[in-house]
């Protein structure tokens, strides 16, 4: 044997540190982001598909009354003429949000429906 195989022998072996891990600041924003990105895709998912509208095989029996539109008329004399004892604040509004209307203004030969609640009223 020689005088270092020796010399290794006897030298006493320093017990194995565990260290504590540690993280960065960067290192915990990684690891927080790598866990939230599945979690955001399936909440993207579930919005953009949430949104679907399920068509049946029935058809929807609703019928509306239509009215074409005469020159210099306004929703308001509409509404005087077609629902004389409703309020025509409520008759402008719901001719506006059933036929999706940007507002008041008509054109002339516009077909416009009428809501069936002011139909009956005639």
């Amino acid at each position: 044997m020689s005088t270092i195989a020796i010399a290794d022998i006897q030298r006493p072996t320093a017990p194995a540190v565990r260290t504590r891990l540690r993280l960065t600041r960067r290192g915990r924003f990684v690891i927080t982001t790598l866990a939230a990105i599945p979690l955001l895709l399936v909440v993207a998912l579930a919005v953009l598909n949430g949104g679907q509208a399920s068509a049946g095989n029935t058809q929807a029996n609703v019928h509306f009354d239509t009215v074409t539109i005469q020159p210099g008329e306004t929703l308001w004399q509409l509404a005087e003429e077609t629902a004389p004892n409703a309020d025509p604040r409520d008759f402008v509004q719901d001719v506006i949000s059933l036929n999706a209307l940007d507002g008041a203004g008509l054109q002339a030969g516009e077909q416009i429906a009428i809501p069936a609640q002011y139909t009956s009223a005639k």
